[in-house]
């Protein structure tokens, strides 16, 4: 499970020439990381429901990152419509739950006027380029 790694060993996990983890599992934690950072940042908001929306949002978003590397390890054994509808499902629905995290951290960013706005900011931008690389990465994997 890749949740269970340190930093250092998922890094080097990625970088090597291995099927999983790749894209998928990369994009996942990377919204992951926003959601945290939108937690972080509803906290000193003060917006105790962004902050719970937030952790559950890190949650599913670790959880997917599993989930992606499990469907492709699964196409590569398998190569069937099955498998192939799940490699384009997980990185649709990491998609859909990293738009969750910018639409929250913009929300939290509205209500901040100190210098941890910045993490709110950053949250959404990495949110957003998660959502647009999960999009493409389920495009790729229809073709």
């Amino acid at each position: 499970m890749l949740n269970e790694l340190q930093v250092g060993e998922f890094l080097a996990a990625l970088g090597e020439r291995s099927p999983t983890p790749a894209i998928g599992s990369a994009t996942a934690l990377t919204a992951a990381l926003a959601a945290a950072l939108t937690e972080l940042a509803g906290r000193f908001a003060g917006d105790e429901e962004a902050v719970i929306g937030a952790k559950a949002l890190v949650t599913q978003l670790v959880e997917l990152a599993d989930e992606d590397a499990e469907a492709y390890t699964a196409f590569m054994a398998e190569r069937n419509d099955e498998t192939r509808a799940r490699i384009v499902a997980v990185p649709e629905e990491i998609a859909a739950n990293a738009d969750e995290v910018a639409a929250l951290a913009e929300s939290v960013r509205a209500q901040l006027r100190s210098s941890v706005a910045g993490d709110a900011e950053a949250a959404a931008e990495l949110a957003r380029a998660a959502a647009r690389v999960a999009r493409r990465l389920a495009e790729i994997n229809t073709a």
